[in-house]
Order: structure tokens, then C-alpha cells, then sequence
């Protein structure tokens, strides 16, 4: 799959210093500031055509060139191309121009957007020849290890907050990883994921591999610029946990033009959260990049990182794209579940309802230009939390199976014409 060129990676790389590293299970510099995969761009520039990806089948790894892996991927492979499509009665719902939803609902096989960060992160684990895989997790990326770890022959431990989301806690379950649940927080479970990856050397996909697991998320963008006929899109809303998905996403815009992929050119990134845990977009409304931690108290818990990994980055790629902020309640997120589905036939975890809402809001603020196209990250599926929405749906009615029980009790709620009242 890498055909007669290898891999591409050159080492790790500082963000801050710019000191340089040989490829390993290494996620901090000697300054304290986190790596990232540096490439041979040259040699992307060489080998790399929009021919050689469409030829591909429709997986991630289309673009494998652009993604840190040394062999031809063993597991995972059928990640990712979710769809990406047209929302007119969303977009007419929110009073603007065109939206797009590149829906990881979807994704393969663990139905959110986590399943691309650890395909790369389970294919590097296994190239550095770790046998035991691990993550701290929110949740969707508890699912992802845990499918992919089983898939892959590995063994998989999970560390999750004890109030997650049930259906979470079983959608790991299934797969045979062995669940640890903590009580605390999501940072409090990270701490202790960081010690035990220290202490016994164990592949914490986002902690000793963040490095490469971040570069999954690139193929989201990707494909979003691809399936648009390899174009940039002028906006695009994300939703933010630990900050690394929205840094990705520009960092992959970036690329493709650089490559001569696509044209060049400037997009907005605008980041969502949920009022109860939002220390990134209080930071850009702040103006500053400097992440005040808080102790996260939502209903969207794949979000709930109050101090995030990558939060400082993530503030800083919205605030030089252009980009904004902003963050919604509970309340609104539901209401952003609830108009998703209604529209378009999309059930959406909470953290779409947080992207929905908050498109709502910035359009209404001005921050996003109702006269462009916007594309929305949908990062998860709505099967993952329903707790969040049961007590705010109308659950029918029961009757015996009787013709005057239909008439009286589901006819009665309908107009003469016969349309629903509603």
C-alpha cells in the first residue's frame, strides 16, 4: 500500500522549540510542550495526486501517504468516507445559505469520528509492538479501542468516568475489553492513564501514541474537501473535547493546499461546547489561548474534558482562522438533537446537538455569514445517549388493537383535512 516510497514520517517534533525526535511512544518534549508527526513534505509533493487517492477504495487510508505509519495498516481498514451531505432543511430551519454534515454517526465500526484517530493509533501500537492497548475515555473513545483492540488480537483496557453513559459502558463492553471505572472526572481518569502508561508500558492510544492518534483526524478533512469536488469550504463547526480534532482539521486544510491537492484557501474554524464544560471557546471569547480548567458539569459527556490535552492549540487554530466560539446548555442541546433528526433524519449524539446549537447561535450572532455553505462535524451517533433526550420525546400513545380506539385516540389529535396537527 505504500508502494515503492515507505513512510514519509521524518521523526517528532516540538511545537514549541522545534527540537526533534526519532519515531517513538513519546508525547512530550524536554520543554515540556507536546510532539507532533513531522513529514518529508517533498516527497509528498513527488508522490501524492488526487489520481493515485481516487483510485483507492473509499477508506481512510486513501490518503496514507499523509498519515504516520511505517507499513501498509494490518487492522482497521474499513474506517472512514462517511458521508457527506446536503442538510437544506436544516439550513433552512437555521435561516442560511447551505449546510453540509459529514456524518461520523456512521462511522465504521464504533459509529463516531474516534474510529479514525485510533485506526492509526491500534496500526502504530502494533508496529511499535505493544500487546496491551488502553485509553482514558469520555466514551466514544472507550467504543473505538475497545472494536478495534479485538479486531486486532490485542489486549484492550478502558478507563472511563463511573457515571458514564450506559450505553457507552456496554458498547465497550462487547468487544471484551476490561472496563476500569473511576470514581472522578475525565481529568482525574487521564492523570491516572499517564501514570500507568509510565509505569508499565502500556500503548495509551491518547497518551504515550497521541502523537499519531491525533493524525487520524486529519482524514476527516480530507475527505470533506474531496467530496466537495477538492475544494475548501469557507466554514466549518466542530465540536471540542480535547481540543485535538479542530487543530487536525486546519492543519489537514492546510496540507492539501500546500500539496497543490486543492486551491488554497482561508477557512474559518468555529468551535462548539457545552456552557457546562467550555474552557476553549471561554478562552477565544476571552481572547486569549490560555485554557482556564473547569470542573465539567453537562449532559454531553463525550465532550466533558475540563482541562484539555490540546485546548491551548485549539484556541489558537479558531482564533487565526478567523474563526469563534461559542457554547450552549443542556437545553439546547437537546433542542439541537431533537432539529437534526426532525430535518434531516440524523440522530446525532449530544455533542451534534452542541455543533447544531451553536450554529444557531453564531449565525444569529453574525459570526458565521448566513450567505456561505458551512460544513457540520457530526462526531458521534444519538444510539450512544439516549438517557439525554427520553424524558423530552413524545412517547405515543398505547391502545388495543380496535378501530374506535384509533379513531378516538389518534384521529382526535389530526385536523379534518387529515394532517397531522403538529
Amino acid at each position: 500500500m505504500f508502494d515503492e516510497t515507505g513512510s514519509y514520517v521524518t521523526g517528532l517534533e516540538c511545537r514549541e522549540c522545534g527540537a526533534t525526535y526519532k519515531v517513538s511512544p513519546r508525547v512530550i518534549c524536554d520543554c515540556l510542550a507536546p510532539l507532533e508527526v513531522a513529514y518529508d513534505v517533498e516527497a509528498w509533493k513527488r508522490t501524492v495526486t488526487r489520481e493515485k487517492i481516487t483510485s483507492r477504495p473509499p477508506n481512510m487510508w486513501r490518503y496514507r501517504e499523509l498519515l504516520p505509519l511505517d507499513r501498509e495498516p494490518t487492522c482497521s481498514c474499513a474506517v472512514g468516507f462517511t458521508p457527506l451531505v446536503e442538510a437544506p432543511r436544516l439550513a433552512k430551519a437555521l435561516g442560511c445559505e447551505k449546510i453540509y454534515l459529514k456524518n461520523d454517526a456512521v462511522n465504521s465500526p464504533s459509529l463516531s469520528f474516534k474510529d479514525r484517530v485510533v485506526a492509526v493509533a491500534m496500526n502504530k501500537a502494533i508496529e511499535f509492538g505493544f500487546k496491551i492497548v488502553a485509553c482514558a475515555s469520555t466514551g466514544n473513545l472507550a467504543n473505538a479501542v475497545a472494536a478495534h483492540a479485538a479486531a486486532a488480537g490485542l489486549e484492550a483496557y478502558v478507563f472511563i468516568p463511573d457515571d458514564l453513559e450506559e450505553a457507552k459502558i456496554l458498547g465497550s463492553a462487547i468487544y471484551g475489553a476490561k472496563l476500569v471505572k473511576i470514581r472522578g472526572n475525565y481529568d482525574q481518569v487521564n492523570r491516572l492513564c499517564s501514570q500507568i502508561a509510565g509505569e508499565h508500558g502500556w500503548g495509551f492510544v491518547n497518551v504515550n501514541l497521541r502523537a499519531f492518534y491525533a493524525e487520524g483526524s486529519k482524514t476527516l478533512a480530507y475527505e470533506v474537501a474531496e467530496q466537495l469536488g477538492w475544494r475548501i469550504p469557507k466554514a466549518v463547526v466542530i465540536p471540542i473535547a480535547g481540543g485535538s480534532l479542530i487543530t487536525r482539521v486546519g492543519k489537514a486544510f492546510r496540507e492539501l493546499g500546500e500539496l497543490g491537492l486543492v486551491e488554497p484557501s482561508p477557512v474559518k474554524l468555529f468551535g462548539a461546547q457545552a456552557t457546562g464544560c467550555s474552557p476553549v471557546t471561554t478562552a477565544v471569547k476571552r481572547g486569549t489561548k490560555e485554557i482556564a480548567p473547569q470542573k465539567p458539569s453537562t449532559i454531553a459527556r463525550s465532550l466533558a474534558i475540563g482541562s484539555p490535552a490540546d485546548g491551548y492549540y485549539a484556541a489558537g487554530a479558531i482564533q487565526t482562522s478567523g474563526g469563534a466560539g461559542e457554547d450552549v446548555t443542556d437545553q439546547e442541546i437537546v433542542d439541537g438533537m431533537r432539529l437534526l433528526a426532525e430535518t434531516e433524519g440524523i440522530f446525532g449524539e449530544t455533542a451534534a446537538g452542541v455543533t447544531v446549537s451553536v450554529t444557531r447561535k453564531l449565525l444569529e450572532q453574525g459570526k458565521l455569514d448566513r450567505a456561505e455553505e458551512v460544513v457540520l462535524a457530526i462526531t458521534g451517533n444519538g444510539l450512544k445517549t439516549l438517557d439525554a433526550v427520553q424524558e423530552h420525546l413524545d412517547r405515543g400513545v398505547t391502545i388495543r388493537p380496535r378501530l374506535e380506539e384509533f379513531e378516538a385516540q389518534v384521529l382526535r389529535a389530526v385536523r379534518p383535512s387529515g394532517v397531522p396537527v403538529g
